[in-house]
């Protein structure tokens, strides 16, 4: 087994964390915030859009059993990286479409990944997610986690999150643990 970890924000990390934790090979997925400068900063500093933060999730996982290559895919299968600092109603920088990269190999994966999807025009507009280097990860608070999983009845979760949810496990059913 060869552990790898890539930190992605793709708006709420709620949605983010809920696609990754059901795919093979993924050993984790963990909400919490990149990309700031303030340190260990809570959820509600956060949402104050003043700590320069991402909500982001922190995806361990095993490259022989899924590549970055394909955590990238579908990470921009599953949210609008043509949005400026929003994902849908979620709007402000802490949303903001992101890779915090982790090794020089994963930058040029990444950035190579962008260059194709925007050679495909698949989503007719300009890609402007982030590609930065991976600084510290500050876990979120202990409700954030398995969010999706332990609140599926709360109004985002049912609205937001479920739809997309059940389009991603349509779209890669294969790759969905069992």
């Amino acid at each position: 087994m060869s552990v790898e970890v890539a930190t992605l924000g793709g708006g709420c990390f709620w949605c983010v964390e809920a696609v990754f934790n059901q795919l093979i090979g993924v050993e984790s997925a963990i909400s919490g915030y990149m990309g700031g400068h303030v340190d260990n900063p809570s959820y509600e500093q956060v949402c104050t859009k003043t700590t320069g933060h991402a909500e982001v999730v922190n995806v361990t996982f095993d490259n022989e059993v899924i590549s970055f290559e394909d955590i990238l895919n579908i990470f921009f299968a599953t949210h609008d990286p043509t949005t400026l600092n929003r994902q849908g109603n979620d709007v402000g920088p802490q949303y903001r479409s992101g890779i915090w990269h982790h090794s020089e190999e994963q930058k040029q994966t990444a950035e190579a990944t962008i260059q194709r999807l925007e050679a495909e025009g698949i989503f007719g507009k300009k890609i402007v997610t982030e590609v930065s280097p991976a600084s510290t990860f500050w876990v979120a608070e202990d409700y954030h986690q398995d969010y999706f999983a332990n609140n599926p009845r709360q109004g985002y979760c049912a609205f937001v999150i479920a739809p997309k949810v059940a389009k991603f496990r349509k779209q890669y059913f294969e790759r969905l643990k069992r």
